[in-house]
């Protein structure tokens, strides 16, 4: 390599990272004719670029080829895409995936759940061999994504007095708040098994250092499940968490409740005559459980409270206040941290906070409260006829008082 190749090449470099394709492509040009003859294989031998690349260089600077600023391809260059070569490909793919669109065919997002790499080895198959790559870039031309299905429907048997419900569960809540008296909005949280099993999500730890838990999920049979009974207190952002160790019965429910008031309730609302209970319409506080009736009526006539209840409507659990205001919060602080014991869950759900300000209380219940408990409607008839237990005009089933016997009732 002579003298004028190795000043050429030592250039090159030098300027390559700072020059657009083009703007190298038209260099090399103007060199390979500034040396004339022969030029072209000088400068592709001293710059290692292709002899064909220098030659459109020349070309272009010896002005055979003109494109706007900026360009470094003349318009239509470059490799043409994969569905311009096969005609039928958008087709193909969109009988592929058409069997499995999921959500409204008038929406412009659909959503698939085949896999981009499932789809490119169908295409193939069928004649039409396309990367995942391809696949992928197709789909979210046509307005696909590759998403889970949510949570969002209720069903088809959504009840017809649904919206009321709500309407009137927000009229009682309001009228209860203005009137210096608790809302408070009740559930138990999932079971939970205690020791050292795998908790989903993660935490912060050393680098190599995952905390080891249990490959299967087998009760401990000394430490064995939780139930974590919640109350929100919808006024202070407060919650009450009742960790129970025996079975989830609205007696375990009511004792909770009865504790949270003694401890937390009424110091913070010393002037109370009342207390609405805002709860789903299942499960230990479900509008159907006589117990439920019962211990709530002992509960007036402990505490002098006239205690409403407020059902949610059936199929909308997941709007009760408790589920997004206490125990997502909670969820989230356990995640990836094993409940290896009692005090680990009670201390774990007291530490809950939020920026908004919410704070947990939590104990824990190591009381027995046996299943099979059985109330007799008549029981339920006698509470009626002594006017401790007030269904209210609107839905009784799900909207009714307990108040202390000697109280006398109000219209509702």
């Amino acid at each position: 390599m002579g003298d004028a190749a190795e000043t050429l090449a030592r250039r090159f470099e030098v300027m390559r990272p700072h020059l657009s394709e083009f703007q190298r492509r038209l260099w090399l040009g103007v060199e390979a004719a500034e040396l004339g003859p022969g030029g072209v294989a000088i400068v592709a031998e001293a710059t290692g670029v292709a002899a064909d690349t220098v030659r459109r260089g020349r070309a272009e600077a010896a002005g055979a080829q003109v494109r706007a600023p900026g360009r470094s391809r003349r318009p239509g260059g470059g490799r043409k895409r994969a569905e311009a070569h096969d005609g039928e490909l958008i087709a193909a793919l969109e009988a592929l995936v058409d069997p499995m669109t999921r959500g409204d065919p008038m929406s412009p997002l659909r959503w698939t759940c085949k896999s981009t790499r499932t789809l490119a080895r169908a295409l193939a198959e069928a004649g039409h061999p396309v990367s995942d790559f391809v696949v992928r870039r197709l789909l979210r031309q046509l307005g696909y994504s590759l998403q889970a299905n949510v949570k969002v429907s209720e069903g088809s048997s959504q009840h017809p007095d649904r919206d009321a419900q709500f309407a009137y569960l927000n009229d009682q809540a309001a009228a209860h708040l203005a009137a210096g008296n608790p809302v408070i909005s009740v559930d138990a949280k999932k079971k939970e098994n205690v020791g050292e099993f795998r908790n989903g999500g993660r935490e912060w730890q050393p680098k190599g250092s995952p905390e080891q838990v249990k490959v299967h999920d087998f009760i401990d049979k000394q430490l064995g499940k939780v139930t974590p009974y919640g109350i929100y207190d919808v006024a202070a952002n407060a919650g009450w968490v009742s960790v129970g160790t025996d079975h989830d019965t609205a007696a375990f429910a009511v004792a909770t409740i009865a504790r949270w008031w003694q401890t937390v309730g009424q110091p913070a609302y010393p002037a109370a005559t009342r207390l609405l209970i805002c709860a789903d319409g299942g499960g230990s506080n479900g509008y159907r459980t006589r117990l439920w009736k019962t211990e709530l009526a002992a509960l007036a006539t402990s505490t002098g409270l006239a205690i409403t209840v407020c059902h949610l409507p059936p199929g909308t659990s997941k709007w009760n206040k408790i589920e997004h205001r206490l125990f997502s919060h909670i969820s989230m602080n356990w995640r990836g941290r094993p409940l290896t014991s009692h005090e680990v869950i009670v201390q774990t759900i007291a530490a809950t906070t939020t920026r908004a300000g919410l704070t947990v209380t939590a104990e824990l219940d190591t009381a027995s409260y046996p299943k099979g408990i059985k109330i007799s409607g008549r029981q339920i008839t006698d509470l009626e006829q002594t006017q401790v237990l007030t269904r209210h005009q609107f839905h009784g089933e799900w909207n009714y008082t307990l108040r202390p016997p000697h109280d006398t009732p109000k219209p509702s």
